[in-house]
């Protein structure tokens, strides 16, 4: 919990409560079904809750927001975000069911209120959000294929509607079909722990002219 609040220092209670639920609760469940690497569980605060919280280090969702975390796997980003921004609603998605029970329960077990969950692909889903954010799903050009759908077109928040990603590595490749729709940060300008040097946040703006 301390790498959190390092980064986070404005936290409430309330807050801090749930995340410090969240070690315990995906240990238990891990040995259960495994959503993170067994290797990993110990870096369950640095790899997968302040990596997720990346995301409020380049955006402050406005409350009534509505955010889609396709992917979600067993909830990163979407249940640290939840967290941080109690105001704004956010819709798990992932196909991989056994995900999503793990998701739903730590969701239920911290007493998220801003959170509901399908097991569905993305394709399946035609709701309309601000925003869809991922961790490492699939590349921009697919994800902006399988979700422009879902973007609205009334803009409430400081970045325009549209994908933010997670991503690592190299990705001047991916981004260059959409280079002009595209901004991305470098972790390492928020996060001083080694792991963050190669992490990317990607906005992509999605214009929906309907």
């Amino acid at each position: 919990m301390d790498i959190i609040q390092k980064y986070f220092p404005d936290m409430t209670d309330e807050q801090h409560r749930q995340y410090s639920m969240l070690q315990e609760l995906y240990a238990d469940w891990n040995a259960k079904i495994n959503v993170i690497s067994r290797k990993d569980i110990g870096n369950l605060y640095e790899h997968h809750v302040l990596h997720s919280l990346a995301i409020a280090k380049v955006i402050r969702f406005k409350a009534g927001s509505r955010v889609m975390d396709l992917g979600c796997g067993g909830g990163f980003p979407g249940v640290p975000l939840a967290i941080m921004f109690p105001d704004t609603t956010f819709h798990l998605v992932d196909s991989i069911g056994k995900k999503v029970r793990v998701a739903q329960a730590v969701s239920s077990a911290i007493g998220l209120k801003n959170v509901t969950l399908s097991h569905a692909r993305g394709e399946e889903i035609n709701t309309q959000y601000d925003f869809v954010v991922t961790r490492a799903v699939m590349s921009l050009v697919e994800l902006m294929k399988c979700v422009r759908k879902n973007i609205g077109k009334t803009q409430q928040n400081a970045l325009p509607n549209g994908i933010i990603a997670l991503k690592g590595g190299e990705i001047d490749c991916e981004i260059a079909p959409m280079r002009s729709l595209c901004t991305t940060w470098e972790l390492s300008d928020y996060f001083d722990e080694p792991y963050f040097e190669t992490k990317k946040v990607v906005h992509v703006t999605v214009r929906n002219r309907y």
